[in-house]
Formats: structure tokens, C-alpha cells, sequence
């Protein structure tokens, strides 16, 4: 199925009556769960809890259209929530409504760069980071996000500084606790707990906001000093483009690329897993232009950046969702809510919301995934804590910069070094393997077959290069030929068919025969454009390790 711009047109037409009644419970317990999480990550934000709502409305408006994902919900998030709150504030100079234009900038700016994206089908490239750093950035906000909301839970101000500047006032503080904010901030974090062990993926956090709010009401908590929601504006914003400056702009792209990564990211793995688990065909291109669209018009609606949402996702698809109309049934009831009912969030206590934050980004720290990791490899292990680190001591902005230089760096990293290993025959049959592994298999007296298991590109060649030399030195035996196995090297660049000229050149100098083995036709094309057949002769196919040394004796006896 090719998903054009538009996605909902290629399923639309054969939605099924079946699925409507499915769509709707789902969406109507979606909305139940966004809700609340749109105010608590606009209070992350450090926004009025209209932006949260606005940009969830906003957001879900336009991703049911072009998605190709029929489980992923868009939605304001914890970690792009903080990414905002952690750096808009600096720039807004304690403007409420700057700081407000500033978050909507970004959000406009990371649908343009989404949509740029999805121009040029970048799609599948957002699989090159790192979901090694992922684990450890998200560990790493989660434990930000605790020293920005347990001031607030505490019932007095927070600081405004990284991770142990935020811990170090916390704990200086603690003699400034209010006992009442306190114990409703406690059951109410003690609620959602409960609900997440026990009735997961079920909206427990819209009852505790309801529960929340008649409480206030009923103990008059006002009144013993526990801080409220207030006033949300009801109705809809007018639409427009923040008023923000050129140099705003600018200054406001830093956090505008690190949105960029970790909605594009977010939302593609989101989506990837669902499209397994149903057997679908996701295109992650298509989820670019409808995170693109999603964010475009959330910034015009006075919200801020969106992208796909786990919790949210998980939520949707255990309600039995079938289609995308749950995003949009989800949408419909928050634009109900949004033009009749927001003057009901008014008493929502300001504990409840930080027990509400806290809850939610506790899946953040995924402890089973840290174990994998462990087991697995020490270094990606000390990768991802270095991605935690430089979110606790540089950042959240910085450290999804860091987490994106570190997810190339770690691709990087495996394409400059591949394995380069000795090839023997295996006994009684015409193949040749892996000597390394299988000590078995038998070299050819005065032969040396070299595999390189990668492509050969400009970063790698001078490791290839070294390690054939290196294996060549190590044969005890006179070599006369070396014999060089393409069959996995899927292409190569000119750096890389110049290696291939230079070890031709440097081994028949010395007298050795140099010879390739199983060239696929993309690397023979690549060898002729730079006349590597002058002094080799002619490329031809079929030719295999054991034919090319059964025609090297056969010339050697002549």
C-alpha cells in the first residue's frame, strides 16, 4: 500500500462498522488519560495548563489523518515537556506570556523541521540513534524531573538549576515542607502507583484529578494553604504564529533540533512496535509528516511540541482501538472539555499535580532494559550512562544533543572497525570459513583468503588495511596469494576501491598475486569507474574462492 500525504484515504474507505464501537471506548478512555497528562506536562513546561490541552487538541486534530500507525497517540510528553520548561525559561526572563510565544515557536519550528524530513524520506534514518542512549537520556530526565517536582509536592518553590543544584536546595528546604500539601500530594501519587501495578493502562489519573478537585472543595485546602490550578481560559485560542523574532528564532534552535530527535525517535519506535505486534506495514516517513502536522498546528494553537506518546499509545491500543478514529474520538472530547468544561480544573490541587508528574515519568526509568544492556555490553552500558550523566550534570537540552552524538558516534564506531578474519576451507566441501571461529577448517598451503564483514567505506579503510597486512605477517608459511572475499561487502566508495588498488599493487610489487573473490555486481560496476581492471583483468562473476584458486594453480602449473 503506498500511503500518500494523506493516510487516512488509503483505510477510510474500508473502515468496517464493526470497529466503530471499539474506536469510541478507546478514545473515550484516551481521553480520560490525556487530560490530566496534558495539565501536569504543561506544569513540566512550566506553562498554564491551557497550553497542555491546547496542544493535544491541536496535535490530535491533524495525526489521525496522515499517520500510517493505527495505535500511536500524539500528545504532549514528559521528556519534551522538560526539554521546554529546562530551557524556554531561561530566554523568557519570567514573562509568562514570552515564555508561552517561545514554547509555541518551538513547536512550529520542529514541524518545520519534521516536515523538511519528510521531504527528503530522512524516515528511516531516525533508526540510526542509539535506543542504548535513549534508555540512559530518559533515566537520566526522569531523575531531573524528580528535583524540579518534589518541591512542588513538598508544598514549597523548587530551584532553578540542573539536577544536584535542584537536589542540594531540595534537601536544604525540607524543613519548609507543608505537612497538608504533603498528604495530598502523597495519596494522590499513592493512587496512581497502585493504579500502575495493579490497573494498568486504565485512566487512574483522571479520577484522582476528579478526586483531587472535590477534595479541595470539601477541606477547603486553599484555605490551609495548599496551592490550587486557578483560572484555565475557556474556549479556543485564535489561531496564528507566535510573536517572536528573528534572533528568537535563532536562539531558539538548539532546543527546536533537540525536540526534533526525540519526537522523531519517540514516535518511529512507538510505531514500529505496534506495526510488529498487529502485523502492519508502518512508514516511517508518513509518521514524519504527521508528527509535522501535529506540531505545525499545535504552535499555532498557542500549545507547544508533541509526538507520540507510550503511555498514551498503550493506553489506546489496550482499550481496543482499530483504527486512528480513537486519536480523533480523544481529540473531539478534549475540545468539549476545552469549550465548556476547563473552569472545572480550577481547584486541582498543586500536589496532586506533581504526584500526577511524577507517576507519569517513572517509566522513563526503564530498570529491565539498563539489566539488558548491562549483560550485554559493558560499553554500550557505559554509553547510555554517559547519556544519564550528561542529562543530570549539562541538561535536558544538552543532553539529547549529547544522546544524539553519542548514537552516531556509536555507529560510527562499529563501521570503522569491521571484522576482518582468515578464511580456511571447510573440510571435504569447496566453501570456505571463518578460521577465527572454526579452527577446523583448513588453510591452502601458500594461499591467504581475507573477509571483510562490512562495507568498505573512507572511515574504515585504513583498519581493512592494517588487518590484512597484519593477517598476512602472521602466516608462518610463504604466501603467494592472497585472495580478498567481496561476497559480504555490499558496496564500497572510492576511498574503498582505492584500498583495493593499493593492496593490488603493494602485494604484486612483492611478488604476490592478488585476486577477489564473489563481487557483487554494484562493487565490480564501482571497481570499473576507476579502471581497477587496467592491471587486474577482467571482473567476472561466479567467481568464487575456490574457483579463483583452482584457476591461480592452474596458471601457476602452466
Amino acid at each position: 500500500m503506498n500511503l500518500g500525504p494523506l493516510a487516512a484515504s488509503e483505510w477510510i474507505p474500508h473502515y468496517k462498522r464493526e470497529w466503530l464501537r471499539p474506536d469510541l471506548v478507546a478514545g473515550l478512555t484516551l481521553a480520560a488519560y490525556l487530560l490530566p497528562a496534558g495539565i501536569g506536562d504543561a506544569s513540566l513546561a512550566g506553562l498554564p495548563p491551557q497550553a497542555g490541552l491546547y496542544a493535544c487538541l491541536f496535535g490530535g486534530l491533524v495525526f489521525w489523518l496522515f499517520c500510517s500507525s493505527k495505535h500511536t497517540t500524539v500528545t504532549v510528553t514528559s521528556a519534551l515537556s522538560l526539554l521546554i520548561g529546562a530551557s524556554v525559561a531561561e530566554f523568557s526572563a519570567g514573562d509568562p506570556g514570552r515564555q508561552a510565544a517561545l514554547a509555541a515557536a518551538v513547536a512550529v519550528l520542529v514541524g518545520g523541521l519534521l516536515f523538511a524530513a519528510w521531504l527528503v524520506r530522512a524516515g528511516n534514518i531516525v533508526g540510526f540513534f542509539s535506543e542504548t542512549v535513549l534508555v540512559g537520556f530518559k533515566a537520566g530526565l526522569a531523575f531531573y524531573l524528580a528535583s524540579t517536582q518534589l518541591p512542588k509536592l513538598f508544598g514549597f518553590k523548587g530551584a532553578h538549576g540542573d539536577f544536584w543544584e535542584n537536589g542540594a536546595y531540595f534537601l536544604r528546604h525540607l524543613g519548609d515542607t507543608h505537612v497538608t500539601a504533603l498528604a495530598v500530594g502523597s495519596a494522590a501519587l499513592a493512587c496512581l502507583i497502585f493504579g500502575k501495578l495493579w490497573l494498568k493502562n486504565r485512566p487512574v489519573a483522571f479520577f484522582v484529578v476528579v478526586g483531587g478537585i472535590l477534595a479541595a472543595g470539601l477541606f477547603d485546602l486553599e484555605a490551609r494553604g495548599v496551592s490550587l490550578l486557578g483560572e484555565i481560559p475557556q474556549g479556543l485560542p485564535s489561531l496564528g504564529l507566535p510573536h517572536v523574532s528573528r534572533h528568537d528564532l535563532n536562539m531558539l534552535m538548539p532546543i527546536t533540533i533537540a525536540c526534533f530527535v526525540l519526537a522523531a525517535v519517540e514516535t518511529s519506535a512507538i510505531g514500529r512496535m505496534f506495526a510488529q505486534k498487529h502485523e502492519y506495514r508502518l512508514d516511517p516517513n508518513q509518521e514524519l509528516l504527521a508528527l509535522s502536522a501535529s506540531n505545525l498546528l499545535a504552535g499555532l494553537g498557542r500549545g507547544f511540541p508533541v509526538s507520540g506518546g507510550m503511555s498514551q499509545s498503550l493506553v489506546n491500543e489496550s482499550a481496543g482501538a482499530r483504527t486512528p478514529v480513537s486519536g480523533l474520538v480523544a481529540t473531539l472530547f478534549t475540545l468539549i472539555v476545552v469549550l465548556f468544561a476547563s473552569g472545572l480544573l480550577r481547584n486541582l490541587p498543586q500536589p496532586v499535580l506533581a504526584g500526577i508528574v511524577l507517576a507519569a515519568v517513572m517509566s522513563l526509568v526503564d530498570v529491565k532494559a539498563l539489566r539488558h544492556i548491562w549483560s550485554f555490553s559493558r560499553t554500550e552500558f557505559a554509553v547510555a550512562a554517559a547519556a544519564f550523566l550528561g542529562v543530570l550534570g549539562s541538561g535536558p537540552v544538552n543532553g539529547v544533543l549529547l544522546g544524539a552524538l553519542l548514537s552516531i558516534g556509536l555507529l560510527l564506531r562499529e563501521g570503522a572497525r569491521p571484522r576482518v578474519t582468515e578464511l580456511g576451507r571447510i573440510p571435504a566441501t569447496a566453501n570456505f570459513g571463518d578460521r577465527e571461529r572454526n579452527p577446523e577448517n583448513e588453510r591452502v598451503p601458500g594461499v591467504l583468503v581475507v573477509r571483510c564483514e562490512s562495507a568498505l567505506l573512507y572511515f574504515n579503510v585504513e583498519h581493512v588495511r592494517e588487518r590484512v597486512l597484519a593477517l598476512l605477517g602472521a602466516r608462518q608459511d610463504h604466501v603467494e596469494l592472497v585472495v580478498f572475499f567481496l561476497g559480504t561487502v555490499p558496496t564500497l566508495d572510492l576511498a574503498g576501491a582505492e584500498l583495493l588498488i593499493g593492496l593490488h599493487k603493494r602485494l604484486a610489487a612483492s611478488g604476490t598475486a592478488f585476486r577477489l573473490a564473489d563481487a557483487h555486481g554494484h562493487v565490480r560496476d564501482a571497481l570499473r569507474r576507476v579502471n581497477f581492471e587496467r592491471d587486474y583483468g577482467p571482473l567476472e562473476t561466479g567467481q568464487t574462492v575456490d574457483i579463483v584458486i583452482s584457476q591461480w594453480h592452474g596458471a601457476a602449473v602452466a
